[in-house]
């Protein structure tokens, strides 16, 4: 069985035109490479779902341990 890839974190700098994104929270990032590559990622936003987002609105960050895993348990279960 493959292993999912890993989850990682990133704060919300900017919203521009994006009501599902709260400026100075931290957002799960799912990898996806394709959309890296066009200066996109991949963000579970405020409606529970995963859309794209200008790189530029988001700082990557990360986090200790626990709050990673605290973070992580608060996902959807899909994720």
């Amino acid at each position: 069985m493959k292993k999912p890839p890993p989850i990682r974190f990133a704060l919300c700098m900017k919203n521009t035109a994006c009501e599902d994104l709260v400026i100075r929270k931290v957002y799960a990032v799912l990898l996806d490479e394709r959309a890296e590559k066009d200066h996109y990622v991949r963000i579970i936003d405020e409606s529970g779902e995963d859309y794209l987002y200008p790189a530029s609105f988001f700082c990557m960050v990360r986090l200790p341990q626990t709050v990673e895993r605290s973070l992580r348990r608060s996902l959807p279960l899909a994720v």
